[in-house]
């Protein structure tokens, strides 16, 4: 999840800047689930897996030390589930704020290599490009 997550942040956010384009990326709860909860960390060193993206060579064990790897409280299945129900419910208003002012774009996806082209394709629309200057 991003920033602004609450309608508190946002309303403190809008004392910050004038915000003229708001992206909100909608990836189904299934696949956040799954993606989260892949996640396991070597304690001592604080080193992060993630079993479908960077695994260990050795499954269940730090690279490094092979030691054993852990999976956090917050990132088993359930506690998954859960914070993303409540972060749902915190982000509606903000969504339905910014959807209201008109600057919200919504991408729809599973993957980021095909989601990114339509987010760049709208950045590059909104940001010009930064030329180089010409030489004196």
């Amino acid at each position: 999840p991003g920033f602004p997550r609450t309608l508190g942040q946002a309303k403190a956010l809008d004392g910050i800047c004038e915000l003229d384009l708001v992206i909100s990326l909608n990836i189904p709860f299934e696949t956040l689930k799954d993606r989260l909860s892949a996640r396991w960390v070597h304690p001592a060193s604080g080193r992060v897996y993630n079993m479908d993206f960077n695994p260990p060579h050795v499954q269940g064990v730090d690279d490094l030390t092979g030691e054993p790897l852990v999976q956090r409280e917050d990132d088993r299945p359930e506690a998954v589930a859960a914070r993303l129900r409540k972060y749902k419910d915190a982000a509606k208003p903000v969504i339905e704020l910014y959807k209201s002012r008109g600057i919200l774009h919504s991408f729809s996806g599973t993957e980021t290599n095909k989601i990114w082209p339509y987010v760049y394709a709208l950045l590059s629309s909104r940001i010009p490009p930064i030329l180089p200057e010409e030489e004196h």
